[in-house]
């Protein structure tokens, strides 16, 4: 066993999926701290825009891309604001 107590920051859901905590970096969602199973590399952001007009059930959300540091290895996990995507 390491020498770590990952037990506050990790757990597994029944189906044995480990979670782990990461933090964004940077844009319209810095410092938002969430759970993520099996470090995707990138995660989106959105937020709901405001329609004006009949937009006919339509919904408009504006999109942000955050992608995984490599480099961070231990919790928190590292997604640092992706200005070029989508």
């Amino acid at each position: 066993m390491s020498g770590h107590d990952h037990s506050r920051t990790k757990s597994r859901s029944e189906r044995g999926t480990e979670w782990e905590t990461a933090v964004l970096d940077g844009g319209p969602a810095d410092g938002v701290r969430m759970r993520v199973a099996d470090r995707p590399a990138v995660v989106q952001v959105t937020y709901p825009c405001e329609v004006e007009g009949p937009a006919g059930g339509a919904q408009v959300e504006a999109l942000y891309v955050y992608r995984r540091d490599p480099r961070v290895q231990e919790e928190p996990l590292r997604y640092g604001f992706d200005q070029a995507s989508p």
